[in-house]
């Protein structure tokens, strides 16, 4: 046995097995802290897949070396393929009863899995998250809890407002459904996890929603593309967001509507990428669809949508005046980025 190593079960029913995937690359600034968190959890019965996508760095070497001294972590080398590539490959070898995937630059807080395990393991749930994690800019812990038991309806409508952030990182799923339903991660797409996390839901018998922050999100990764901008990611989300709507077989008024809101949110979102790179020439035609399409579904957007009279308010000087809004989001970005917190 190898030292230090932690020997794992998928046999007792009150401590199933988790399997946590992580995609990696380029990550060898971040891997000792996010592989230590997730050592230290509390709920130690895991099984963890570290995917080392082709990194040019020494992430491979970093990974080998956990591995060596914990018997819980797995690690495949593999060519590179993308993020959304080697997340599938993880999951294909997952042995767990639940499935959690982590982005390979943050970090878990110690309860992370005894959390979410404790959502989705409530009768009639298949899937659980939290809607608040925290950021390299945010450190403070919410000060109350609040559980709630959503449809699957409810919950498609959820995430696609994004009352929730929509990566697959703040969420647990039970791996079965995931399998059953053959749910992978596209590998030609941005926003693939808004997909990935609409369709589990859909899926889903029930899904937990928690509001305890578990999950520490980076913003400060240089090759992020919070701070990598890049215009193809904007037009790949919108084909995805498209395709998500598509592919609802809830559809109803409330999950209808929620599609449409994300389309006309994807629209800003796509022109402020043109605008953050400064190709508005290079994109013209599609500059103008944006600026277009933001004004012309802006009645619909605002009246149809189940969201705050704050948020609406937001939607209305973005559908107006789309160009002034995103010169003031990137001012207001750039201070933030100011702010951020590295660790």
């Amino acid at each position: 046995m190898k030292k230090g190593a932690i020997v794992v079960s998928n046999k007792a029913a009150n401590n199933p097995l988790v399997s946590i995937v992580v995609a990696v690359y380029k990550s060898e600034l971040f891997l000792d802290k996010l592989i230590t968190s997730i050592r230290e959890q509390t709920y130690n019965n895991l099984d963890v897949i570290l995917v080392d996508d082709g990194s040019p760095d020494d992430s491979g070497l970093i990974c080998d070396k956990y591995a060596a001294i914990d018997s819980r972590i797995r690690v495949l080398h593999k060519e590179n393929g993308g993020t959304c590539d080697a997340r599938n490959k993880g999951v294909a070898l997952a042995r767990g009863e639940y499935l959690s995937i982590i982005d390979g630059d943050d970090w878990l807080a110690p309860d992370y899995v005894e959390y979410l395990l404790r959502l989705v393991q409530r009768p009639g749930v298949d899937m659980a998250m939290t809607d608040s994690v925290f950021t390299t800019r945010d450190l403070s812990q919410n000060p109350h809890d609040n559980v709630r038991i959503l449809t699957p309806e409810e919950a498609v409508a959820f995430i696609l407002y994004v009352k929730t952030p929509i990566g697959p990182w703040n969420k647990i799923y039970r791996l079965s459904s995931i399998k059953e339903h053959g749910l992978t991660f596209c590998t030609t797409w941005s926003g693939e996890g808004l997909y990935y996390s609409t369709m589990a839901a859909m899926w889903s018998k029930g899904v937990a929603v928690g509001h305890r922050r578990v999950y520490y999100y980076r913003l400060n990764n240089a090759h992020s593309g919070l701070t990598d901008f890049n215009v193809q990611m904007g037009i790949n989300a919108y084909e995805n967001i498209n395709y998500i709507k598509q592919c609802l077989e809830i559809r109803t008024p409330a999950t209808m509507n929620a599609a449409d809101w994300h389309i006309w949110r994807n629209y800003f979102y796509l022109l402020y990428l043109i605008v953050a790179t400064h190709s508005e020439e290079k994109y013209s035609e599609r500059f103008c669809c944006c600026k277009r399409s933001l004004r012309r579904l802006l009645p619909r957007a605002l009246f149809n949508s189940d969201l705050s009279m704050k948020t609406k308010a937001g939607m209305l000087i973005r559908g107006l005046l789309p160009v002034t809004a995103a010169r003031a989001l990137l001012i207001q970005e750039a201070v933030a980025r100011k702010n951020d917190q590295y660790s």
